[in-house]
């Protein structure tokens, strides 16, 4: 799913001064800035009501800013020969570790480079059609800045599974983490259900308003003072669970420029959230498999840093 659509927003005084193509491309998080800056030159973006034609805009507290995202044109999602980091392949399904800064499926200004034109090149176009022409094969997705395990269907009947296995929330998952703040336990479990943010669509937020369960497991795995590194085992999987749900309980996740601090010191280039194990029963074999990728080099040069501060 794109981000088509209209969108308003009510600029707070945290993101005042900054440019308003900065500031759309966070709250836009799946639509590109390349984009953005063509639809604020094309008129689709209007400032207190009034058309504002500059990216250089800089916004004001109490800016009421509206864009408009015209409705995708239909086009042929192409193969693209694009290096994927496979963990685990079978004729049924594939297991993909995917680096921060990739997104899963194309959408308004990103319609290549996506995951779904590296598994169409890799797989020849064999994948399930469930999710239609845009999202082949795709059973869930990770947010662009998050990097880790995915599992793609190569046929309908591996998708239908996985899918099953996801609704049932039998599939295992579990992140790493860098939060802000050091926990008084050394785990937890935060149950407080999710929705859209009514002051903000692209946001979630707890609420009561429209919502869904949401329950996210977490264990401290290292303390750091000021910043904590967890473990996070998603028992629902929403959209933007973890970074919500920490936030909820004070702990935002480092780099998060959506949910957390606007000014970010030790990492700004997205959130240090890492999608590190995936295990679900095979549609075919009925096997149960389980699955780790490593942290990312930069979130590892993070963590060194931290270490060499506290030692």
């Amino acid at each position: 799913m794109g981000q088509q659509g209209e969108y308003t927003f009510l600029i707070d005084e945290e993101t005042q001064s900054t440019r308003i193509d900065s500031v759309l491309s966070l709250l836009l998080s799946e639509t590109s800035r390349s984009y953005i800056q063509k639809l604020i030159e094309g008129g689709h973006l209007l400032v207190n009501d009034q058309p504002c034609f500059s990216k250089k805009y800089r916004v004001s507290a109490g800016d009421k800013v509206a864009i408009s995202i015209p409705e995708p044109e239909v086009l042929a999602v192409e193969p693209e020969n694009i290096p994927l980091d496979i963990i685990y392949e079978d004729e049924d399904v594939l297991v993909v570790n995917k680096p921060r800064g990739m997104v899963v499926h194309p959408a308004a200004g990103n319609y290549t480079g996506t995951l779904v034109n590296a598994i169409l090149y890799h797989c020849k176009g064999r994948l399930s059609s469930i999710n239609g022409v845009i999202r082949p094969g795709i059973v869930h997705r990770i947010d662009k800045d998050t990097s880790g395990l995915l599992m793609v269907a190569k046929n309908n009947r591996a998708h239908e599974s996985l899918s099953g296995q996801l609704a049932a929330h039998t599939i295992t998952r579990k992140y790493t983490a860098l939060v802000y703040n050091n926990f008084n336990e050394d785990e937890g479990t935060v149950d407080a259900p999710l929705g859209r943010d009514p002051r903000n669509r692209l946001r979630r937020a707890v609420t009561k308003e429209n919502s869904k369960r949401a329950v996210t497991h977490w264990r401290v795995i290292e303390r750091f003072g000021r910043y904590t590194l967890i473990e996070a085992q998603l028992e629902t999987g929403r959209t933007h669970q973890i970074r919500v749900h920490m936030a909820y309980i004070k702990h935002p996740l480092v780099g998060d420029m959506l949910y957390g601090p606007k000014k970010q010191e030790l990492f700004r280039d997205g959130q240090l959230l890492h999608a590190g194990v995936l295990g679900f029963v095979h549609p075919t074999t009925g096997q149960y498999m389980e699955f780790s990728a490593p942290l990312p080099g930069e979130f590892e040069k993070v963590l060194e840093k931290l270490r060499g501060d506290k030692s």
